[in-house]
């Protein structure tokens, strides 16, 4: 059985303090949280409105392994191995890979608009999902409500020839969904949930369409999503060892 896990070893990310599975910040020394210690996902940091771009994801625009088309999910409290199982793979070809290693295989298995092959790496109490080249933990009601069975997740998806999406999904059910270009337009069981901090991160839920375009919004989203996980996707992130399995043909 391979499970890919968190190793004190690699580089921290950002912030301080959060409700993870941790009792202490000390039991795992190189991760480092965004905001104040909190007992719930959805309860965030203070701040202001966001007029420029994200700085921790300033990288994002020079990374040519995330591009065009990609998603990003953070799964809470299920383990690599098991998430890969919900979200459909052929377990035969589970291995640990890199993140490099993650890319290629996907390249070369790559599907006609889905990902061929994904990858996943535990982070505290949270699980790290990349789909190189692909879109369905965000997007795919059938994988999401698996891979969200009992518990949350939160996704970003970037998808130039389609609509990018944000997600905050809870057991099975799309809670907060919009199209990080359209924040106005949400839908999901409770799409006010996180509107406070959308406007500090730039994503302003009364967002005229007719107005001044979405400066960021993919940046934007992570900002977003960092403020629900208490993790900030980072480039060292992509230093994981990562826990990779071959989709399986629909």
């Amino acid at each position: 059985m391979v499970v890919a896990t968190w190793s004190v070893t690699q580089n921290a990310f950002l912030g301080k303090g959060h409700h993870s599975t941790f009792s202490s910040p000390t039991e795992c020394p190189k991760l480092f949280f965004v905001g104040d210690c909190c007992n719930h996902a959805a309860h965030v940091t203070k701040g202001v409105t966001m007029t420029e771009k994200p700085e921790e994801f300033a990288w994002l625009s020079g990374c040519e392994t995330l591009d065009e088309i990609y998603c990003v999910s953070f799964v809470r409290g299920i383990p690599p191995e098991e998430v890969l199982r919900r979200f459909g793979v052929d377990e035969n070809t589970m291995e640990e890979v890199t993140f490099d290693e993650l890319d290629e295989r996907s390249a070369e298995s790559m599907r006609d608009d889905v990902a061929g092959y994904i990858g996943a790496a535990q982070i505290g109490g949270w699980t790290l999902v990349i789909e190189p080249g692909g879109w369905q933990i965000a997007v795919d009601s059938e994988i999401h409500g698996r891979v969200s069975q009992g518990t949350e997740v939160v996704s970003v998806c970037r998808h130039d020839y389609a609509s990018d999406t944000f997600a905050y999904i809870v057991d099975g059910k799309p809670v907060v969904w919009f199209d990080p270009r359209m924040p106005d337009a949400r839908s999901g069981s409770d799409p006010d949930r996180f509107i406070v901090e959308m406007r500090r991160v730039g994503l302003d839920p009364n967002h005229d369409i007719d107005g001044p375009g979405i400066a960021f919004p993919i940046p934007s989203s992570f900002a977003l999503a960092s403020r629900i996980t208490g993790l900030s996707f980072s480039s060292e992130m992509l230093d994981l060892q990562f826990l990779g399995a071959e989709t399986l043909e629909e």
